[in-house]
């Protein structure tokens, strides 16, 4: 018997992708006007309806990156408090949880950063995903994926050549999913390590290279090490 699976942020564009292409679990879908998650009573309604065995977290904000750093009440309030909430009613119905967080922990200069390395996130959005993690952290029946994908097709009509990653899309991510939900802790998720022109080009040939800036908002070597990841879905 499949376990019943709550996905929050089910209106979000990763959910659409698993909701699309799922094949293997048991899923259920909540959009934030069904689950606030900065409501206690909203999250513990659902949960008594649905009564599940596993939560997937992944309503939040992400883009636009600015939005972190114009709104940092926002921020806090959707991907620091609301996570918190989440954790605390997983506790209380004792529901695996496990958490979208994203490789932006990662300072990402040095590149291959493994789960054991320090965070020190270069952002706003790293800092409130990060915020995040402590609070999932502190539960131990839960999983944290540190993911970077995006979406298919690559939407932009550049891509940087010389900032390298661990990119991957919605999609790659749907078909792994059902091998690493069963794990514990903390978990790098993400594609081959190269650039992201590399990347972005395999999808669009039409796609432009360009230079980012070595003063760039974002770090050149985001890319993570992936061994234990690929150890579980071999």
């Amino acid at each position: 018997m499949k376990k019943k699976i709550l996905v929050t942020g089910g209106d979000g564009r990763f959910a659409k992708i698993l909701k699309k292409n799922n094949k293997k679990l048991d899923l259920f879908f909540v959009s934030k006007k069904v689950c606030n998650v900065l409501n206690l009573n909203s999250i513990i309604k659902i949960i008594k309806k649905i009564k599940p065995k596993i939560l997937i977290h992944c309503a939040g904000l992400s883009r636009p990156m600015q939005i972190h750093k114009k709104n940092i009440s926002k921020s806090i309030d959707l991907n620091i408090i609301g996570t918190a909430n989440i954790v605390k009613i997983c506790k209380k119905y004792n529901i695996k949880l496990i958490y979208f967080s994203t490789g932006y922990v990662y300072e990402g200069i040095k590149g291959n950063y493994s789960e054991k390395d320090p965070v020190k996130p270069f952002n706003n959005y790293g800092l409130s995903k990060l915020g995040g993690e402590c609070a999932v952290s502190m539960y131990k029946n839960s999983l944290i994926l540190r993911i970077t994908m995006t979406e298919k097709p690559f939407l932009h009509k550049k891509a940087y050549s010389n900032l390298k990653s661990n990119f991957m899309f919605h999609e790659d991510l749907v078909k792994i999913l059902p091998k690493i939900i069963n794990k514990k802790g903390i978990l790098n998720v993400g594609g081959k390590s190269q650039s992201v022109f590399s990347f972005a080009k395999k999808n669009n040939p039409k796609v432009r290279k360009i230079k980012a800036k070595k003063k760039s908002a974002f770090p050149l070597n985001q890319t993570m090490n992936l061994a234990k990841l690929k150890k579980i879905i071999k």
